[in-house]
């Protein structure tokens, strides 16, 4: 560190001792570190800052829990690398990280005919014999697993997926193979925390925040897909554009008024 410790010696104040460390290690993490670097160790922060090891704890607690550092067990913890952004449209994996400048890669779990939940046969409208095509997979960027897929995919639609490289994006191997290019989707969206299993595929931490989608896609209005997505919500965000709705018009409808 550029100063000595007396020089950062925490003082009495408005704000708590962890407070005043949290701040200096925000400070340390964007002006001298950077994305992926390993913060100084708590001895050290003690001695440098003068505090408890309590205090350095409950100031690393903190950004951990902002997202703006990791802890890796057995290595110590490291300054995050900030988060990808999306807005919510209707685009493939692929698609999504190429638009950021980022190679996007696949590893494949698993693939084959299997007997899907009663929700997924009344998505994809199932009948026959009531099996489908289960799609596991790890979804990458630059290398770094970013979210987990469990897709269902209707076995009449898609005949011998499993013959096809299922490396890449789904949606371009279902409009150049297929004939059935995706054109409209429903999507919902909740948080989650990495079960153990979870947290294994994705190489991180047990009870890292997830961003989990369900999403329902269709092709020319057949369904084509119901995949459950959980995304680490410590690398990948959601922007949304907002605007309002016609609430307060339908307040002021001369319907309404006459009702007064």
């Amino acid at each position: 560190m550029s100063t000595s410790p007396r020089d950062r010696t925490l003082i009495e104040g408005p704000l708590t001792k962890h407070a005043q460390l949290s701040d200096a290690l925000a400070e340390l993490a964007a002006r001298e570190l950077g994305p992926g670097a390993a913060i100084p160790s708590e001895r050290d922060l003690m001695a440098t800052y003068g505090v408890s090891r309590a205090t350095v704890r409950k100031a690393i607690d903190g950004l951990v829990s902002d997202g703006l550092l990791r802890r890796v067990h057995g290595k110590g913890t490291f300054v995050s690398t900030p988060r990808l952004e999306s807005r919510l449209h209707l685009a493939s994996f692929s698609q999504d990280m190429r638009r950021r400048g980022l190679e996007p890669s696949t590893r494949l779990l698993s693939v084959e005919l299997d007997e899907p939940p009663t929700d997924v046969v009344h998505a994809l409208g199932l009948d026959g014999d009531g099996t489908a095509w289960r799609v596991d997979r790890v979804r990458l960027a630059d290398g770094e697993p970013i979210a987990l897929e469990h897709g269902w995919y209707p076995r009449a639609l898609l005949p011998g997926l499993d013959r096809h490289d299922l490396g890449g994006s789904l949606y371009e191997l279902f409009a150049d193979v297929f004939d059935a290019p995706i054109d409209a989707a429903e999507q919902t969206l909740w948080g989650e925390t990495a079960d153990a299993a979870t947290a294994r595929r994705l190489d991180a931490p047990v009870n890292t925040p997830l961003l989990v989608f369900r999403r329902v896609s269709s092709s020319a209005g057949r369904p084509m897909e119901h995949v459950v997505s959980r995304y680490r919500g410590d690398r990948y965000q959601i922007h949304m554009s907002l605007g309002r709705d016609d609430l307060g018009h339908r307040r002021n409808t001369p319907e309404r008024k006459r009702k007064r």
